[in-house]
C-alpha cells in the first residue's frame, strides 16, 4: 500500500512545487487600464494637484492653451 502511495504523493509535491509560483506570478502583475481613446481623440477631462497642492483641471486650460503631459515611472517615489 505504502509503496502505491508515495509516487503519488511525490507527483503531488513535484505539481504543487511548480503550479504555486507560476500562479503566484500570475497575481503580481499589474493589470493594464483599457481605454477606447485612439490617436488624435480629445482627452478626458481630469483633475490633479499643482505643486502648490491646489487643484487643476485640464478643462481649465481646453482652448486657452497648449498642455503637454509627461509621465515618468516611478519618478519622486521611494522605490
Amino acid at each position: 500500500m505504502m509503496k502505491r502511495i508515495m509516487p503519488v504523493l511525490m507527483v503531488l509535491f513535484v505539481a504543487t512545487i511548480l503550479i504555486v509560483p507560476v500562479t503566484q506570478a500570475q497575481q503580481q502583475q499589474p493589470q493594464i487600464a483599457h481605454t477606447f481613446l485612439k490617436v488624435g481623440d480629445v482627452a478626458p477631462d481630469f483633475a490633479l494637484r499643482d505643486d502648490k497642492f491646489a487643484t487643476v483641471k485640464l478643462s481649465d486650460y481646453r482652448g486657452k492653451q497648449n498642455v503637454i503631459l509627461a509621465f515618468y515611472v516611478l519618478a519622486f517615489t521611494g522605490g
